[in-house]
This record gives structure tokens, sequence and C-alpha cells, in this order.
């Protein structure tokens, strides 16, 4: 689907995206904005497709040690998580601990079924897509969840962090 934007929602754009980038950019017209971020961004490298999908395994084995704490380092100052099992949205660390605490307590395991990866530019990136978790239950009896995932990644320093995570249980039917 193509979408079209005003040059104002690009201008916004273009403030967030070269926020900290140690440049300075006029406001201009559409054309100037994407040859101003291509500037930037053709001198930096951008990841790769595999390297954005090795994070979910990351965040994945952080789920295996059962460490809330450890998953929630993950997860930048200032991330928003929309849980799977929760209707509660998490805008801080402890929040974000708080849900994992009971979350772990299930030791899911989460398998990618479907993902979509998109690379925006060399600090941020958005994985997308379908998971199945199994979750273990009190009686040991395990029961798998569908769900659909974002994960919104940006490169902070030298480590890549969850901004933005969706994660909800796919409707049937």
């Amino acid at each position: 689907m193509r979408r079209t934007y005003s040059a104002g929602v690009l201008v916004a754009a273009a403030a967030v995206l070269f926020t900290g980038t140690g440049a300075t950019y006029a406001a201009g017209t559409p054309a100037q904005l994407s040859a101003q971020r291509s500037a930037v961004t053709s001198t930096a490298q951008l990841p790769t497709e595999g390297q954005i999908k090795a994070l979910f395994d990351r965040w994945n084995a952080a789920l295996a040690t059962g460490d809330a704490n450890r998953v929630a380092d993950l997860y930048a100052p200032g991330a928003v998580l929309l849980p799977t099992v929760s209707a509660e949205v998490r805008t801080t660390r402890a929040g974000i601990v708080d849900y994992f605490k009971h979350f772990l307590e299930s030791k899911p395991v989460g398998h990618i079924q479907e993902q979509f990866i998109n690379i925006l530019d060399r600090t941020s990136a958005i994985d997308t897509g379908l998971y199945q978790f199994t979750l273990t239950n009190k009686d040991g009896s395990k029961t798998k969840v569908d769900a659909r995932f974002t994960f919104v990644y940006e490169l902070r320093g030298s480590q890549w962090l969850i901004v933005n995570h969706h994660s909800s249980e796919l409707p049937t039917g």
C-alpha cells in the first residue's frame, strides 16, 4: 500500500529521526528532507535483517532466565509495552518488570511463525509478525498462545533496545 504524507508530517518525522545526530537540518520540501536523510544514512551502515531478527532471540533467551529485571534491561527508558496477557499499558521500568514477573511464572517460550523486518535507518528498525508462546501451567500441562507482535528497536549507544513492544492474542476465526 502506498501512503502519502503532508509536508508537515514529514517535517515532524524528520525532526524525530535527526534528533541527537549532531547535525542541523532546516525545514524544507519532502524531497529536500529525503535528501538530507539520505546524506546521513548513506554514510552509516544499516543493520542487517539478520541482526534485527537476532534481537528476538536475545529477548526470548532473557525470558528463559526467569529474571524479570533481565528482560526489562532490553527495554529503553520510556519504552511502551502493550503486553499479551495484561490490559495495563506499561510505560515505566517498574511496570515492565511487574508484568514480566507475572508472565515469567508460566515459563514462556516464544517461537516466531511469521516475521517481517523493516529497517528504517541505521538506528531504528521494526520487527513485526506472528509468534506462538508455549506456557507451562501450574499443574505442569502446556498451553499454546498465538499472538501478533511488533517490536520497535532503536540503537542507543552501542545497544539495540526495545522502545515499543505490542503483543496481542491472535483473534480466532
